[in-house]
């Protein structure tokens, strides 16, 4: 398998015990709703770290079309994170898979 591949899953697993390990722990102290806002929250912000990463180092610098990815994906948070993903990721996607 490729190292980076692995390196993806690691960190994809990691994230996954984490927020497992804080609604198990917020279940056992009475505090379900804010493992559940806790849980969401992380997930949210890996995945918004995660487009803005990929809009820096796969993002082609055309004119000022890298630029201003940036600016969205940051100043837009999740909001950005999604358009990012489902609008230029996909279609870069795409063009390599043809």
């Amino acid at each position: 398998m490729n190292k980076k591949i692995d390196n993806r899953i690691q960190s994809g697993l990691l994230f996954f015990i984490i927020i497992f390990a804080v609604l198990v722990y917020s279940f056992y102290s009475g505090f379900l709703i804010w493992g559940i806002i806790v849980g969401i929250g992380i997930l949210g912000t890996s995945f918004w770290v995660w487009m803005l990463i990929d809009c820096t180092k796969n993002e082609p610098s055309e004119g000022n079309d890298k630029l201003i990815w940036v600016i969205i994906i940051v100043f837009t948070h999740l909001l950005g994170a999604a358009i990012y993903y489902f609008t230029k990721r996909s279609m870069r996607i795409k063009k390599v898979v043809k």
